[in-house]
Formats: structure tokens, C-alpha cells, sequence
């Protein structure tokens, strides 16, 4: 018998209970209230109560008994399910197969290939690849060489920096090289930056952040056809929105000049990068090409020593003569540059003038540069283009010292290079000049807030407001 019992069970202790209440004496204070041999109503309801109660504890109680004392735990259990096999890439090589070399200072490639336990045989190889030897025999110390070795100690695969945005990587297999050219990935970011000379137009141009390569195509291919730079003065200023190239978060480089302004003189020039007909070229904000047919300094980075006179006393010959042309004071070998395009109508020495280059630009236009050191590599009835390298400074003939005299005339009259007015190239029109104008309107915008803030912060530091202050 289970200890809560069955229903005939409980039915039985009902009724034993009651039979007790029946019979169960009941005290008496006194003789009034005593047992009569009948039950009050107060006694009535009082058994019933203790009655029902009883049965719900029998009913109850007993079935907290049934409730376990304790939780088992169930045994856990495991299932080995089988996985499929990992896929194997026939083609995939180890790691460390690949070996990376870092090229150092006197190293040569055939010490590298011999450390790395290559036969010169397999080097000449590679060698003769379209362009490897010409990149491969200049390495410079820092660049770095993979170097993929098999097992048995084969070259299987070869890599390195072509230049900046390229890498070659050469393969090795069946007695065969192969080599394939990979263009790196990379961003170009725009920059502007602002500058006002000081000591010099150099100096202020590094100091504001510009490399030389940039301050050499603002200098020689932007103004050249209308700035004299060295006539820049202190409190010139500049401006330029350029590219700069950035790869994996490093800047690697300069690109090109998108914008850029030159003040000097109460005049501020503009030139504005874009492409028409194939080529790029730097225009006016009008759509007017700032080439022009000549180079008004054909000599870079050179001061001007003796301007056009009318009259002044020669250095050698101690008599007073016109001038009839500009002296470009320079080291002996510094590069000239034809003034424009043109045939070579002389060569050779001409009296004072020393060793003389006279071209003929056409429409009755000639330049003459004398004094040189030696020429070019032309000779007369030859065809030169416009920057190109006629010959070199010196001070042969009637001279003090090394340097450029130039002379320009216009059907044989001496004009003075720096102020004759030069004609001016045709603008874009039409089509070319809406999409001149869609191109350049943003590094235009740019530029010019950055000319504001620069003219803005001059205007507060000449009145000796500090920055930052209201203005009136």
C-alpha cells in the first residue's frame, strides 16, 4: 500500500473522524451549560469544521511524500559524426617558400642570387626579360627582393618594384621563365597649400609642404611663358591644389598640379590642369592655354646679372655700348633651353659672343644665346622643340664669368625677353571650353578659398589684429 492510501482508505478516516466528534465529551463550566444529550448549533459547526480540515490534510499531505528529495542527473553522452576532408589546392605552395631579401648598401644582384643559392645561369635568365636588367642592375639599398625555393632548392618565382605603382613577378616551371607586370593599387588624395616668399620661392614652396618635382612644373611648365621667377620678390605669394599618392595608408608620392595661383607684382596668375585633344596642358580661367610660343627665361633657376640698356660700360671692353639683351648669371653646365620651337640657323663661335646658338622661331623671330661651355647635340638645319637643351652655360668670348646672354628680336630688332608682349595662343571654345569649365570648377573653388584665408590672415596680421578677433 502506497502512503497516501487509496479513496476507500480516506473515505474510512472521514467517517472514523466523525464518529470521534460525535462521541468526544464536551467540558461543562456549570450546570447550565453542560451536555444535554444534544448538540448545539455552535457544536455542529464546529465539528464540520474540524472534519474538513482533517481531510484536507489527509488528502494533502501525503502527497508531498511522492515529490523526489533529490534531482538526478542524467548521464550525458557524445556522438563522433564524421566531417568531410578539407579540400587540397594542388597549386597552393608552403609559406615559407617565399623569402624576402632586402637589398643593402654595396650589395650587387649577383651576390644576392649566390646568398640565396641561385646559379648565375638562372639570373641571366631573368635578365632577359623586357625590362629587368634595366631595373634590376640600378637596385638602390632598401629594396626588397622574393626570393619562392622549393623544397629541392629550385627558383620557382622571382618578384620586385618595378617602380612606384608597379611589380613584376617572374615564374619559373618546365624550363620555362615567364614574368607577368601587376599594377599596385592605389589613392590619390588632393591637397591645397599656400605660401608667401621670403628668402626665396624654394624655400617658402618646401616649407609649405611641396616637393621639388612640383615646385619644378609650377616654376618651368605652369608661369614659365609669364614669370620671371627671379625677379620674385619677398611677399610674393602662391597657391596649389595638388595630388598626392597614398597606398596602405603611407604617402608614396606627389602627382600632379590641378591648380595653382602666382602673385606678384599687384598681379595674380592662374593655371588650371586639363586634358583636350589627347594631351594635358594648364590653361587660364578664361579656357586660354598659358603656352605660349616662347619660354620668356630659357634658363632655370638662374638670376638675372645685366638687364636691356640702351647704353652701359662693357665688363671687358671698358667702353659704353647698348645692352641688347638680359645676362642670366648660372654655374658653368647648367642646361639652356630653346625658347620656343624653332630651326637651328647657326652654330658655332661668333666673335665676343663666344660659343652662340642663333634660332629661327619663324614670322621674322630669332634668339640668340652666346657664352655657352658647349652645344647641344644638333647642328644647323636641325629642327628643335620648345624646352629643349641647345647647349650648356660657360664664359667663352668677351666674359667675366659663367653665364647666359640672351637676346630676342622681331625682324631683326632687339626686343627686351622680359617685357615684349608675346602673342597669346587661342582659347578653348565650344564644347572643349564647357567641359574646361565642369573639370576645373572644383580645384578652381578650392583655390580660391584658399587665396581668401591667405588674404584674410595677411590683412589681420598687417593691422595687428589678433587672429581670431572680430572685424568691423
Amino acid at each position: 500500500m502506497t502512503p497516501s492510501g487509496t479513496g476507500h482508505d480516506r473515505r474510512e478516516r472521514l467517517k472514523q473522524l466523525r464518529e470521534a466528534a460525535l462521541h468526544r465529551p464536551v467540558p461543562a463550566h456549570d450546570h447550565t451549560h453542560g451536555f444535554t444529550g444534544r448538540w448545539s448549533r455552535r457544536q455542529w459547526a464546529q465539528a464540520s469544521l474540524l472534519a474538513t480540515m482533517a481531510a484536507l490534510t489527509a488528502a494533502i499531505v501525503p502527497g508531498f511524500g511522492d515529490l523526489p528529495t533529490s534531482h538526478a542527473h542524467a548521464p550525458l553522452q557524445s556522438m563522433a559524426l564524421p566531417l568531410p576532408p578539407m579540400p587540397v589546392r594542388e597549386d597552393a605552395a608552403p609559406a615559407d617558400m617565399w623569402q624576402t631579401v632586402e637589398v643593402r648598401k654595396g650589395q650587387t644582384l649577383g651576390e644576392l642570387f649566390q646568398q640565396m643559392g641561385v646559379p648565375a645561369t638562372t639570373m641571366h635568365r631573368i635578365l632577359e626579360q623586357p625590362g629587368a636588367e634595366q631595373v634590376l642592375t640600378r637596385l638602390r639599398p632598401g629594396a626588397e627582393l622574393g626570393f619562392e625555393i622549393d623544397p629541392a632548392g629550385e627558383l620557382r618565382g622571382f618578384r620586385y618594384q618595378r617602380d612606384r605603382d608597379h611589380r613584376v613577378e617572374v615564374s619559373l616551371a618546365n624550363g620555362t621563365v615567364e614574368q607577368r607586370v601587376i599594377e599596385l593599387p592605389h589613392e590619390i588624395r588632393s591637397r591645397v597649400v599656400t605660401g608667401e616668399i621670403g628668402t626665396s620661392l624654394y624655400a617658402a614652396a618646401r616649407k609649405a609642404g611641396l616637393s621639388p618635382a612640383t615646385i619644378a612644373t609650377m616654376t618651368d611648365e605652369i608661369f614659365q611663358y609669364d614669370i620671371d621667377f627671379t625677379t620674385a620678390q619677398k611677399g610674393d605669394r602662391f597657391s596649389v591644389v595638388y595630388d598626392e599618392v597614398w597606398r596602405d595608408g603611407e604617402r608614396i608620392g606627389s602627382g600632379e598640379i590641378q591648380a595653382a595661383t602666382f602673385s606678384t607684382g599687384g598681379k595674380t596668375y592662374t593655371g588650371l590642369r586639363f586634358e583636350h585633344d589627347g594631351q594635358a596642358g594648364y590653361f587660364d580661367h578664361e579656357g586660354r592655354p598659358l603656352k605660349k610660343a616662347f619660354i620668356r627665361m630659357p634658363i632655370p633657376y638662374a638670376r638675372v646679372t645685366s638687364g636691356f640698356t640702351s647704353a652701359r660700360k662693357h665688363p671687358v671692353l671698358g667702353k659704353t655700348r647698348a645692352h641688347k639683351g638680359v645676362d642670366y648669371g648660372a654655374r658653368t653646365g647648367t642646361p639652356i633651353m630653346a625658347a620656343g620651337d624653332a630651326r637651328v640657323s647657326f652654330v658655332g663661335w661668333q666673335n665676343g659672343y663666344g660659343r652662340t646658338v642663333i634660332l629661327d622661331h619663324g614670322k621674322g623671330h630669332t634668339t640668340l644665346y652666346a657664352h655657352m661651355s658647349r652645344f647641344g647635340n644638333f647642328k644647323r638645319g636641325q629642327r628643335v622643340k620648345q624646352g629643349q637643351t641647345i647647349g650648356y652655360v660657360g664664359a667663352s668670348g668677351l666674359a667675366t664669368g659663367p653665364h647666359l646672354h640672351y637676346e630676342f628680336r622681331v625682324n631683326g630688332v632687339h626686343k627686351n625677353p622680359l617685357a615684349v608682349t608675346l602673342p597669346p595662343p587661342e582659347p578653348l571654345k565650344g564644347a572643349a571650353l564647357v567641359a574646361f569649365r565642369a573639370a576645373t570648377a572644383p580645384a578652381l573653388a578650392r583655390l580660391q578659398q584658399a587665396d581668401d584665408r591667405a588674404r584674410r590672415a595677411t590683412a589681420i596680421a598687417s593691422s595687428g589684429q589678433p587672429a581670431g578677433a572680430p572685424q568691423a
